[in-house]
């Protein structure tokens, strides 16, 4: 497996991934998750820019899965990993979380956080696999705070959510 980059011509294939990954949560009763549109093209190419967008691709180079991540409360953010449903339980995210957890170690970064729903199993369960352990919510710090609020604005908070930390 080959983790890289994304390139600029690529970001349209992340958001077929993120919809065709979306798809599972209408099987779960999660229709509005299912159906809620991926990042613009203008805000995957600031991920992009700013060297916080990795992929990774089969043997034709094409993506199968992507990570996108921001500093946030001078941690690394995950604000989305994504596998294609045709690529899935092969390792693909996991390796694109220890690809963010190694360069966040070479930038001195102490940890990685994400936000996530606590009851579907390709999240939180499966993010406490990966070392991430929940935040309490008296524990987050003002930029996890402001997410979660932004969050709750968007209507996530109908399904129970949680803040997670990877110490590294």
């Amino acid at each position: 497996m080959v983790i890289r980059t994304v390139r600029r011509d690529e970001l349209t294939l992340l958001q077929d991934i993120e919809r065709a990954a979306g798809r599972s949560f209408r099987d779960i009763g999660m229709p509005e998750i299912a159906d809620d549109e991926p990042p613009a093209l203008d805000e995957l190419d600031a991920y992009r820019r700013a060297g916080l967008a990795w992929v990774a691709v089969d043997g034709a180079d094409a993506p199968d899965a992507y990570l996108i991540a921001e500093h946030v409360d001078g941690n690394l953010h995950v604000e989305q990993v994504s596998v294609h449903p045709d690529r899935a339980r092969r390792g693909l995210g996991r390796s694109l979380l220890e690809h963010l957890a190694e360069f966040a170690r070479r930038g001195g970064v102490p940890a990685l956080t994400l936000t996530t729903f606590t009851e579907v199993p390709w999240n939180a369960p499966y993010y406490a696999r990966c070392g991430f352990r929940p935040i309490a919510d008296a524990g987050l710090a003002p930029g996890l705070r402001e997410i979660r609020e932004r969050e709750a604005a968007h209507g996530l908070d109908r399904w129970p959510r949680v803040c997670m930390r990877r110490d590294l």
